[in-house]
């Protein structure tokens, strides 16, 4: 099952269909989490929702309890980056919203992430969401066998070096292995150049998540010690999809289409 002086996991196409089916899970979660996603709605709130729906699908969340962790998802809202827990913060007009979500079915994980805006805001800050969205497809498209890891990163960061200076990629935080764990070799940056790193096989699935600030990407870690923040108070935006490398090209694991790149 693994390959690789870095213990790369490689998983058969029984198990790819299996963490489709947790990718399923984890699509309709982020789904039914966004169509709730309004002014007043407690980020508490969008919690309950995502864990009925995990829990409806007949799959386990990934993140309650990891490490700690003590919500169903993350939301991270306006300048916090990833991992905030949820609670009685209310969502506001002009927000953005990102969540995170995991769920595990017979063992094997899926994990994604989506920002939303909430109503009318800036035109930097819609930017800045659609340029790491873009981001995102353009690292999923770069999962192809034959290619190098860091082939993904360097198409990440080449869409948002080209979108402007004034969007910062968070380095010290980035996209990882994924399969029967949550996180596994390899990390997945979202930069860096092209053709290096471990060869890309058929059965590698990989989390691929850029995470980009309207401003600085320095970040820093709050006192609950899991809400990472933008040091400069500025505005973050969060993507993320699992992907499995196949002979056919990528095939992206936690969308609700059955999309192949």
């Amino acid at each position: 099952m693994f390959r690789g002086r870095d213990r790369i996991e490689v998983k058969s196409i029984d198990q790819l269909h299996v963490m489709r089916a947790a990718g399923l899970v984890v699509a309709q979660t982020l789904h039914c989490v966004a169509a709730a996603v309004r002014e007043g709605v407690s980020t508490a709130e969008l919690d309950d929702i995502a864990a009925a729906s995990i829990r409806d699908a007949g799959a386990t969340p990934s993140f309650l309890g990891y490490h700690g962790f003590p919500a169903h998802i993350c939301v991270s809202v306006n300048d916090e980056v990833v991992h905030g827990i949820p609670g009685e913060r209310r969502i506001g007009l002009g927000d953005v919203v990102s969540i995170d979500c995991g769920a595990i079915v017979d063992g094997w994980h899926g994990d994604a992430a989506i920002s939303i805006l909430v109503g009318e805001v800036p035109a930097d800050i819609a930017e800045l969401s659609h340029v790491t969205e873009r981001a995102l497809w353009a690292g999923l498209a770069a999962a192809r066998p034959g290619g190098r890891l860091s082939d993904i990163g360097h198409a990440v960061e080449t869409v948002v070096r080209e979108a402007g200076p004034h969007f910062g990629i968070v380095e010290e935080y980035v996209g990882h292995g994924i399969g029967s764990s949550m996180h596994m070799d390899p990390a997945v940056p979202n930069y860096g150049k092209p053709g290096k790193g471990p060869r890309l096989v058929p059965g590698m699935a990989l989390a691929v998540e850029p995470m980009v600030i309207l401003g600085s990407p320095e970040v820093q870690v709050l006192d609950d010690d899991w809400t990472v923040v933008a040091s400069d108070g500025s505005m973050a935006a969060h993507w993320e999809h699992t992907v499995a490398v196949t002979e056919d090209g990528p095939w992206v694991l936690t969308a609700l289409d059955d999309v192949r790149l």
